[in-house]
């Protein structure tokens, strides 16, 4: 029997209920390790996992399959524990369980006001717009809508209080909201480590992926300076936020510079890849 749309999307939204209300209820550091736990043994049994093993052999092709496979699991924990704990970012922050490194990166960050702000799937990236705090400028996030809207509602709910500007969802008109939040003294973060059809090839381990200009091309028209961050787990459910600059050309060819911050911003995602390569999320299709 084929269900309705609209009673398939009721009976999810119950189901993700019933999942917050269990993992809301269970203490932060019980919850993340019971899902990372659940995601490790589960995951690798299905399709998605040949695919990481796929991307991590075309990255790292001197390791061994073995060493990947413990890369790829190491992954799945990280997403299962993100995933719990996305009931639990108040709390996170409340026990201040962030810290930001290093402060003088920040502090500078602060002085040169407004900017552009790129984070990537590592570690837990949700947590990634409290770096508004340190800068002390509001941030505007652009998030992709889940298919069931009810699910779509609930889980903006709990990440939207973490964006002062507004958490907006990918629209057409969506570059002009960024820029009235620009021209009224706010930070546009975007994600901007997936793959995008659109977007110019440029490196990425080695190996041309199509990465998206619009971070790039925006900070490169509005004369803002252009930022990298990531968020990388440490033990016991704590996190530091890094930062790093990324130069854009300014000549006379637009379009061009764009490109070439594109290409430094993906750079710059690697490098933070490399540093803890199972916080990533090697699942999505991002190369050919």
């Amino acid at each position: 029997m084929t269900l309705s749309k609209p009673l398939r999307y009721r009976l999810e939204y119950i189901g993700f209920r019933v999942v917050q209300a269990a993992a809301a209820a269970l203490p932060l550091e019980a919850v993340s390790l019971s899902s990372g736990i659940a995601w490790r043994l589960i995951a690798p049994l299905l399709y998605r996992q040949q695919r990481a093993l796929r991307n991590l052999a075309l990255a790292y092709p001197e390791l061994p399959l073995q060493e990947r496979k413990r890369i790829a699991a190491a992954m799945w924990e990280n997403l299962g524990r993100t995933f719990a704990e996305s009931f639990h970012l108040k709390e996170i922050i409340a026990q201040k369980r962030i810290r930001f490194e290093p402060k003088e990166q920040f502090d500078e960050i602060a002085r040169g006001g407004p900017c552009v702000v790129c984070g990537l799937h590592l570690g837990n990236w949700e947590l990634g717009a409290y770096a508004s705090k340190p800068i002390g400028a509001p941030f505007t996030g652009v998030y992709q809508r889940l298919t069931n809207p009810l699910v779509d509602a609930e889980t903006r709910k709990l990440r939207a209080f973490l964006y002062e500007g507004g958490l907006l969802p990918k629209t057409p008109v969506t570059a002009r909201a960024l820029l009235k939040a620009v021209k009224a003294g706010g930070c546009p973060i975007l994600a901007a480590d997936l793959r995008d059809d659109n977007g110019a090839a440029v490196p990425f381990f080695g190996v041309l992926a199509r990465s998206t200009v619009f971070p790039a091309l925006l900070a490169r028209k509005t004369g803002l300076p252009l930022y990298a961050g990531a968020v990388f787990r440490e033990p016991k459910v704590r996190f530091v936020i890094r930062a790093a600059r990324v130069e854009i050309p300014h000549t006379d060819d637009h379009a061009a510079d764009a490109v070439a911050g594109t290409a430094a911003l993906q750079a710059q995602f690697e490098a933070f890849i490399r540093q803890a390569p199972e916080q990533w999320m090697w699942a999505h299709r991002r190369w050919d």
